[in-house]
């Protein structure tokens, strides 16, 4: 499994314990310096099921700085995609990507409903 987070983040150290924790096996990629490209956020985006805006750090800087608040509604997902695919920054934290599923941010009861 492939775990993308930001090594600063609080949530993203939690989640990496929690998965060491039940022993786990998973690659560590840095968000901030190795950031998706598009292919893989396209091809995450329709493994998870979710809405696009949920790949957004809604409460990063980033997000903040460029008024992505009032911007995303007029984009389509494809400028939306180029856009993630600039800055790591941007996309939420932490994905875990397994064979055949996809999470966007930490949240215990639906890790462990995936992970067994």
């Amino acid at each position: 499994m492939l775990f993308v987070c930001y090594p600063k983040c609080t949530t993203c150290q939690k989640a990496l314990k929690w998965l060491e924790a039940r022993g786990v096996q998973v690659e560590v990629r840095d968000i901030k310096t190795q950031r998706p490209n598009e292919e893989e956020l396209r091809t995450w985006f329709q493994a998870s099921g979710l809405p696009l805006k949920k790949f957004f750090n809604t409460s990063g800087l980033q997000y903040k700085a460029l008024g992505l608040k009032d911007k995303l509604p007029g984009m389509s997902e494809e400028e939306q995609i180029a856009l993630l695919a600039t800055d790591g920054m941007l996309v939420k934290r932490p994905i875990l990507v397994g064979d055949g599923f996809v999470l966007v941010g930490f949240k215990v009861a639906q890790w462990a409903e995936q992970l067994g």
